[in-house]
């Protein structure tokens, strides 16, 4: 039997799956996923659980059940690319065909105690200890989150709602919120949190945390705690992979989304160079084409001499439970509109994997 191996069960590989276990796979071949924890978890979904608004059983789903597939739950230790065989740590897993689904983890970008006194959502476990320590906070309480991207954006309005006696203030590098999309859509996110008393500092740069104190452009402030949503790298194991690396440490791929130097190692999600911003929806994009390379190759049938270029169709976001936004196909959306497009998004991945 031939094992194809798939490291990690986030977004790019659980598409792999919904698409070889169908009708691709061949009868010679067995399929191992590895993962720390036994269920696929909807990442995007973190903030909430973050924030209180949902549960463990809300952001994470079976993996899938079928004669072919053999799960493995531990961590990684190591990857031989040479000798065809995964750690996972006492055991050794060897491969025919290797998927590097790992995701990723908080970049700190060198800021002194960011690592050591900040929290995250990165993880399912890392957003439940998240969720524990905002518990405990007393009334008036402040919470300052490091990051106005999607999930610090999402993060705050989610949190606003379920603790209204907290004071939020959001860090934002740039001169408005989400400045890379249209201005209508960041003055409708900024008029929401003006209205909701969420504290947007613009301009900030976090060059130092402590306990109880943040550093703003070397201003301290007192802050009871932290969420770093400020920024995301590969795992360490695949940064440390003896192959071509980006400065952002993401692995180099070819069309194929293959390592040139390894044919038969592929690269899914935030792991991989690619040239859109890392999010589940590319995850799945790029998940589709391995599938169909798998099944060519499988098939003994050519690679297309151009592979189709990777489209996302855009950004969808929550401002609580009713209100949010979206930039879908060049068009602003926003309001409960924009809620109800999100809601139906997770529903209908939810459907299709569940």
């Amino acid at each position: 039997m031939k094992n194809l191996v798939l490291l990690g069960g986030g977004y790019g590989n659980m598409r792999i799956m919904s698409r070889i276990l169908t009708t691709s796979l061949p009868q010679d071949y067995t399929v191992t996923l590895v993962d720390r924890m036994p269920f696929h978890g909807l990442k995007p979904e973190f903030y909430a659980l973050a924030a209180g608004t949902k549960s463990d059983k809300d952001v994470r789903m079976k993996f899938p059940n079928h004669p072919q597939v053999n799960t493995v739950y531990g961590e990684i230790n190591d990857i031989d690319l040479d000798a065809q065989i995964v750690s996972v740590g006492n055991s050794k897993i060897d491969y025919d065909e290797l998927i590097i689904g790992l995701g990723c983890e908080d970049k700190y970008h060198n800021v002194p105690g960011a690592e050591e006194y900040t929290h995250s959502i990165q993880t399912l476990s890392k957003a439940r200890d998240t969720f524990h320590s905002i518990s405990e906070l007393p009334e008036g309480a402040k919470v300052g989150i490091v990051g106005a991207g999607l999930s610090g954006i999402e993060l705050a309005s989610e949190l606003r709602e379920s603790r209204s006696d907290l004071e939020i203030y959001l860090y934002d590098r740039g001169p408005r919120i989400l400045r890379n999309f249209p201005e209508k859509l960041s003055k409708y996110v900024a008029k929401w949190f003006a209205k909701n008393n969420v504290t947007v500092v613009p301009n900030s740069n976090i060059n130092k945390v402590e306990p109880g104190k943040i550093y703003n452009c070397d201003e301290p402030k007192d802050i009871d705690l932290v969420v770093w949503t400020a920024g995301i790298q590969p795992v360490e194991v695949v940064r440390n992979l003896p192959i071509d690396i980006n400065s952002n440490g993401r692995v180099i791929v070819n069309q194929y989304h293959q390592v040139p130097t390894y044919r038969n190692v592929y690269v899914v999600g935030d792991c991989a160079d690619l040239p859109h911003a890392p999010s589940a929806q590319l995850a799945e994009v790029q998940g589709d084409q391995i599938a169909d390379v798998l099944k060519k190759q499988w098939l003994n049938e050519p690679l297309p001499d151009k592979m189709p270029e990777l489209k996302v169709q855009g950004i969808v976001g929550s401002l609580g439970d009713k209100q949010g936004f979206a930039y879908i196909m060049d068009r602003t959306v926003t309001g409960r509109l924009a809620s109800i497009l999100k809601s139906g998004v997770l529903w209908l991945y939810k459907y299709h994997n569940g």
